[in-house]
């Protein structure tokens, strides 16, 4: 049974960082990639960013140059550096594989 737990959510301020990172189990880590997500208050969720399988990397808007995802399959964990947060980049953030989600990390950026 897949699970995943994200971790690393806090209370900031703009300019300041933040490493999300996501607890894989259940699976062979390395057959699929992940994806973290984020809702911002009020708003749908928004893809951020996606590791695959291969390792390859890709980005979506909210990424903005600032965010970088990556992974370290000794410890099936994807994690998202967040740099330079913006108050605009408060909201949960969410891991996903195989249509699958955590239960999200609440990021707040207080200006």
């Amino acid at each position: 049974q897949v699970h995943l737990v994200e971790s690393g959510g806090g209370l900031v301020h703009t300019g300041e960082s933040l490493k999300l990172s996501c607890l894989a189990s259940g699976y062979t880590f390395t057959d699929f990639g992940m994806s973290w997500y984020r809702q911002r208050p009020g708003k749908g969720r928004e893809w951020a960013a996606t590791i695959g399988p291969d390792g390859n990397v890709y980005y979506g808007v909210p990424a903005k140059g600032r965010f970088t995802i990556s992974r370290d399959t000794a410890k099936n964990t994807v994690y998202l550096q967040m740099n330079n947060l913006e108050t605009d980049d408060t909201g949960v953030y969410f891991c996903t594989t195989n249509n699958i989600w955590g239960q999200g990390t609440q990021v707040t950026v207080s200006s």
